[in-house]
């Protein structure tokens, strides 16, 4: 449905807007983990350092988050720098809560890829359409491209590249090609429903 132009969104949606996306990435993140697969961004840079050392990922992924927050809060205000800081720290605290509410028998890993992107993307969709970001990659891009030029779009493909090329070494090819088919449900999900004026609530 589309919002009114002009149209604020009030607290307690933005409230439960950061609950329930945080919420729906946390599962996706924790599906991911439990079928050896990764997605893009900080969060495949947290699950790879996971697979690498035996870390938390919710332990990576907070630390990995914390250098840019200052470009966040110099380039896009307290506002999103703190509401970025909440969904950061909300998504590493449930991904670990949830591993204890949930357990898993069986989970294919092709099921895992498209169930789990499905998440990760409605999850991101939610926290976007109110001003939230998640994280360093999309702050980065940001940064680079109001500095240098260079298109954000363009840098934060290039580092989600980057993360599937150094995956090759961690994940069999058949995993890897299930987070690749794992990341197309992502940006097919964000990029079908996040389009200009498809969405105009704003805080």
């Amino acid at each position: 449905m589309e919002g009114r132009k002009g149209e604020k969104h009030r607290l307690h949606e933005d409230a439960l807007a950061m609950l329930l996306g945080t919420l729906f990435v946390a599962f996706g993140v924790v599906i991911y983990s439990k079928a050896v697969l990764l997605i893009g961004g900080m969060a495949g840079m947290a699950l790879l350092v996971q697979y690498l050392t035996g870390l938390n990922f919710w332990i990576v992924f907070s630390l990995i988050n914390l250098p840019f927050y200052y470009l966040a809060l110099r380039r896009m205000g307290w506002r999103f720098t703190i509401r970025t800081f909440l969904a950061v720290s909300l998504v590493s605290v449930l991904s670990h809560l949830t591993e204890s509410w949930v357990d898993f028998s069986r989970l294919d890993p092709a099921y895992a890829a498209i169930i789990g992107g499905g998440l990760c993307g409605t999850g991101l969709l939610m926290l976007f359409r109110h001003h939230t970001g998640l994280g360093g990659i999309n702050i980065l891009a940001i940064f680079l491209q109001e500095t240098w030029g260079i298109r954000a779009g363009y840098f934060q493909l290039a580092v989600d590249l980057a993360i599937l090329g150094a995956a090759f070494f961690v994940l069999t090819p058949e995993n890897l090609l299930l987070s690749i088919l794992g990341a197309m449900v992502v940006n097919m999900i964000i990029g079908m429903n996040h389009k200009p004026g498809r969405y105009l609530g704003v805080t």
